[in-house]
């Protein structure tokens, strides 16, 4: 008797979880989606590398431009503060105006720390989602994405991402190739620019 007294309860707490699920798997369609539909975004950001022998950081600030250019402007460290980039996808190619940054490219992917920002972007965007979890970052409430994107020599890239939940902008992300955290990225400003307009709007 005992046993059929807790199949009801058993029965109940499980559409109470099923409920909550999918009112997480909502909130994060509805996020991804405003990034999918933004016109672009402007945003800054410490983006670092801790790969042995390749340790590198600097204040990056990007504006993206979904599937088109984007530009990629060095903050700090003052000794190439000022140096620019330009990357278009989805080959990710770099045109730099002036001196290159002084990373090169990491892992057998070839990414390169000056595609950091774009990068987090394009995965958001269209991204597979593999994880989704409730996660405070440094005390901030955030909904925590993890998503996958094949690189072009078959490598496994994934994005990770803080979004704080009272506006969903980011507020840390980083790239992981085959494994291994590459490169980091802490945000210290995020703008949308408008959505794109919908059909007959």
């Amino acid at each position: 008797m005992r046993l059929w007294k807790c199949v009801p309860m058993m029965t109940l707490l499980l559409l109470l979880a099923a409920c909550g699920g999918e009112a997480g798997e909502t909130q994060t369609a509805d996020l991804r989606n405003r990034y999918h539909d933004m016109a672009g975004c402007a945003m800054e950001a410490t983006v670092s590398c801790g790969q042995e022998d390749l340790a590198w950081e600097a204040s990056l600030r990007c504006e993206y431009v979904p599937g088109g250019e984007s530009t990629v402007e060095v903050l700090a460290p003052e000794t190439i503060a000022g140096v620019r980039a330009v990357l278009t996808e989805p080959e990710w190619r770099l045109e730099y105006e002036g001196d290159s940054l002084n990373a090169g490219t990491l892992s057998s992917e070839e990414i390169s720390p000056a595609a950091c920002l774009p990068r987090l972007m394009s995965a958001l965007r269209d991204g597979w989602l593999l994880e989704e979890n409730e996660e405070d970052w440094n005390g901030v409430p955030c909904l925590r994405l993890t998503v996958d994107q094949s690189g072009v020599k078959d490598g496994k890239i994934l994005s990770t991402l803080w979004l704080r939940r009272d506006e969903g902008t980011p507020l840390r992300g980083e790239i992981a190739v085959d494994g291994e955290i590459i490169l980091t990225a802490d945000f210290t400003s995020f703008t949308f620019y408008d959505t794109i307009p919908q059909d007959g709007a």
